[in-house]
């Protein structure tokens, strides 16, 4: 994989203000992207996954700011731009966004190929002919058929997987170097979501763009991700490979999205839930915010916020247990059965 660093986030903090409190959403959360890699942000709903991507392309919502930190991207540092015209020139020009739900995306007045050819005519400079032309090759790109005559039709003349597929098209139309998937499945039934994964995996190798995957579905990871970045209460507190995460994770919160995975389930026995609630983010977090509901928490756990430990030079996770004076904690059954088929496939 290739090390070019594309974009780096130090300790961001991101805040928003609710009926008249404020509400920390991401908490000094930091991370690095790779030019080329598919990367997977995973964590529960509510985790901060899109709110930490968002900031990416300045599309936070109008109550909410980045309080501090920083976003190094082509050598600036996009916390610092304000306004709608400095963003016009990032924002699907350079890092795009899938949306879950594409008809948030497409407007249901306007003809598709109209949509996608204003994307072309407004970063890429081409007249409305040789749009029109482009579209097309677009569309056929991205599976559409007949996609003369698909151009020229409303979004609701799509099948949902088509409306994807479209606005799949839309965001890399301007051959951007991010393309950001925010659960680009979830309203797809599991035979589309199967494609659509499969199609953003062969347009990252056709283009050369870098990935970002949002997802609560670590099923979803293990098929598209090279690497895994572990989300929870606003801040980052796992990294590592697709492997790593999946075969040797150190974290006790990845340990609980793994134990919950349905195809870890024993037949017979309840499938396995995360106990508690997260944390209520209007207040402040002291210590690891995921203690209350790990049955394995220390009492330093409730006290300090662990830093982030390296557990190899591609694999990191914010957990007291990873301090050599911590008492040596086994995983759950779930995980260590998990281990011992992979060390089993690798020997």
């Amino acid at each position: 994989m290739n090390s070019t660093t594309v974009l780096e986030v130090r300790d961001l903090v991101v805040k928003f203000r609710l009926r008249g409190r404020v509400l920390t959403a991401i908490r000094g959360a930091s991370l690095e992207l790779y030019e080329g890699e598919a990367l997977a942000i995973v964590g529960e709903s509510g985790s901060g996954k899109s709110v930490f991507t968002k900031t990416f392309i300045g599309m936070l919502d109008q109550n909410g700011w980045v309080d501090s930190g920083s976003i190094d991207f082509e050598g600036r540092d996009l916390t610092r731009q304000r306004t709608e015209g400095e963003w016009m020139g990032l924002r699907g020009r350079k890092i795009a966004m899938v949306f879950q739900d594409p008809m948030t995306s497409l407007n249901p007045l306007v003809p598709v190929g109209r949509q996608i050819g204003e994307v072309l005519t407004l970063h890429k400079g081409m007249t409305k002919d040789q749009a029109r032309s482009a579209v097309v090759e677009l569309l056929d790109r991205v599976g559409i058929p007949e996609p003369a005559s698909r151009s020229r039709q409303l979004p609701h003349e799509y099948s949902g997987g088509m409306r994807q597929r479209a606005v799949i098209a839309m965001a890399i139309a301007a051959g951007p170097r991010i393309l950001i998937c925010d659960e680009p499945t979830t309203a797809l039934d599991v035979t589309i979501q199967a494609q659509i994964l499969k199609l953003v995996k062969a347009l990252q190798k056709d283009f050369g763009f870098t990935t970002i995957y949002i997802t609560h579905d670590l099923g979803v990871v293990a098929n598209v991700a090279d690497r895994v970045a572990v989300m929870y209460a606003g801040k980052i507190v796992e990294t590592g490979t697709a492997e790593e995460i999946f075969y040797d994770a150190r974290h006790p919160y990845t340990w609980a999205l793994l134990s919950s995975l349905p195809q870890l389930g024993v037949k017979g026995q309840n499938l396995y839930s995360i106990a508690g609630t997260p944390p209520n983010l209007f207040n402040e977090i002291k210590g690891d915010a995921f203690a209350p509901r790990n049955p394995r928490a220390q009492k330093i756990d409730f006290e300090y916020e662990p830093p982030m430990f390296e557990v190899s030079p591609t694999h990191h996770a914010a957990t007291w247990l990873l301090d050599p004076r911590s008492p040596k904690v086994d995983p759950p059954p779930a995980i260590q059965a998990m281990r011992a088929r992979y060390q089993g496939r690798a020997s």
